[in-house]
C-alpha cells in the first residue's frame, strides 16, 4: 500500500462537517475580510500561544517581513537568520531592505547554534531571527540573553512548531514576537495560505494591523505606507474548527517519532533527530540523516512511500543571494545538513501499520 508523505486530504476530512459548517457560517454572514472571525481567532490562538496579542496576516513570510518593518528594520540594517532555515527566513530580512547575516546550526539540533551568534553581530545588527525548525523549538533563553545584551529584537520563527514547548512555555511567547504560517501542510493548517504574528508587546500588535491593512486605521485614512496583508475571514474560521484538535494531533505526531526512534535507534549509517531534554517539539517533521540520502530516498519510492528533502540548497547557495558572495563551504554545516537529511512519512492520520510499512522499508534498505 503506498504510504504519502502527508494526506492532506485525511487531515481536513477529519473535520469536514465542522468546516462544511463554517463555510457557511461565513458565507451566510455576509462580511468577508476583518470581521469576527478573525476577532475571534486571534483571541484563541493568543490564548494558545500563551501571548497578550494575534495578528492575523496572510501568510507566513508576510508575518516576519511585517514585524521587521513595524519594528522599523530597513536599509543599511542586518538581521540575523539561521544558515539552515528554508528561504521564507532570509526573504523577510530582504523584503525589508535588510542583510541577513547567516549564523551556522548546532549539528544535533539542525536550530541556530546561540554559541555561533554574537561573532556575527555588528553595528548595524537589529534582530536575531530563530527558527524552530522541523517543530523543534531553538534555545531561546541563550538566545535572548544575547539579544539583550547587545539591545537586539528576537523574533521566533514558529511557522512548523505551532504547540511545540520550550522549557515547559509555548512558541510564540518566548521572544519579542512570533511569525506563524498556516500553509496547508503545517501543524494547524489553513485551506489555503494563511498567517498570523503572535507577541505581548500592545504597540507591535497596534502598529502590525495598522500596516496589515493598507496603513489604515480609519477606512480611506492612510497613516503609513502599509499592505494587504490580511487573515482571510474564512481562513479564520476553517483554523478556528481546527485549533482544539492540534494538541492531540500534535500528540499522534509525537506518538509516531515514538516509534520510528525505537525502531531505528540501531540502524547503522542514519542519525535520529536530537532532541534536548528541555525541548517539547511537535514533529512537524521527521527527518533523520544519511550519506546515503539518495539511495534511500529511491528505495523508499520504489516501495510507494513518499519522502521529501527539507531543503536541498541552503539559503546562501540559492540564485536569489547571489550578490551575497557566499560560496560552496561558506558555511559547511548547513551545507552537509542539506546533503544528508531526508524527512520521513508524518501525519496524525498515519495508522500503526503505515508507520511500520515505513520502518521495514528504511530497515530492507539499509541494513
Amino acid at each position: 500500500m503506498a504510504i504519502p508523505f502527508l494526506d492532506l486530504k485525511a487531515i481536513n476530512l477529519e473535520h469536514a462537517a465542522a468546516l462544511e459548517s463554517a463555510f457557511h457560517r461565513v458565507l451566510h454572514s455576509g462580511w468577508y475580510v476583518l470581521g469576527k472571525e478573525v476577532e475571534a481567532f486571534e483571541q484563541e490562538f493568543a490564548r494558545y500561544c500563551q501571548a497578550d496579542h494575534t495578528v492575523g496576516v496572510a501568510n507566513g513570510l508576510d508575518a516576519i517581513f511585517l514585524i521587521l518593518k513595524a519594528y522599523g528594520i530597513g536599509p543599511g540594517d542586518e538581521v540575523i537568520v539561521p544558515s539552515n532555515t528554508y528561504v521564507a527566513t532570509w526573504l523577510a530580512a530582504t523584503h525589508c531592505g535588510a542583510v541577513p547575516v547567516p549564523v551556522e546550526p548546532d549539528a544535533r539540533t539542525y536550530n541556530i547554534d546561540p554559541t555561533k551568534i554574537e561573532a556575527a553581530i555588528t553595528a548595524n545588527t537589529k534582530a536575531i531571527i530563530a527558527v524552530h525548525l522541523y517543530g523543534q523549538p531553538a534555545d531561546m533563553d541563550a538566545i535572548n540573553a544575547i539579544a539583550q545584551k547587545h539591545g537586539l529584537k528576537v523574533i521566533e520563527d514558529a511557522a512548523q512548531a505551532h504547540g511545540a514547548l520550550y522549557k515547559g512555555r509555548r512558541v510564540g511567547s518566548l521572544g519579542d514576537a512570533a511569525a506563524f504560517s498556516f500553509y496547508p501542510g503545517k501543524n494547524l493548517g489553513a485551506l489555503g495560505d494563511a498567517g498570523a504574528v503572535t507577541t505581548n508587546d500592545a504597540v507591535l500588535a497596534d502598529n502590525l494591523r495598522v500596516y496589515r491593512n493598507y496603513g489604515s486605521r480609519i477606512k480611506y485614512h492612510n497613516e503609513v505606507a502599509g499592505f494587504n496583508s490580511r487573515l482571510d475571514e474564512l481562513q479564520a474560521a476553517l483554523l478556528r474548527v481546527k485549533l482544539p484538535d492540534l494538541d492531540a494531533s500534535n500528540s499522534r505526531r509525537g506518538e509516531i517519532s515514538r516509534i520510528y526512534n525505537d525502531k531505528l535507534k540501531d540502524v547503522p549509517g542514519i542519525v535520529l533527530p536530537h532532541v534536548p531534554e528541555w525541548c517539547d517539539p511537535v514533529w512537524h517533521l521527521y527527518v533523520i540523516c544519511t550519506p546515503g540520502r539518495g539511495a534511500l530516498q529511491a528505495a523508499l519510492g520504489d516501495k510507494s512511500i513518499g519522502t521529501m528533502i527539507h531543503y536541498p540548497i541552503p539559503p546562501h547557495l540559492q540564485p536569489a543571494y547571489v550578490e551575497l558572495g557566499y560560496k560552496t563551504g561558506d558555511f559547511p554545516i548547513a551545507e552537509q545538513v542539506h546533503q544528508q537529511i531526508i524527512s520521513l512519512p508524518m501525519g496524525p492520520t498515519m495508522s500503526e501499520s503505515d508507520v511500520e510499512q515505513v520502518v521495514d522499508a528504511v530497515l530492507s534498505s539499509l541494513i
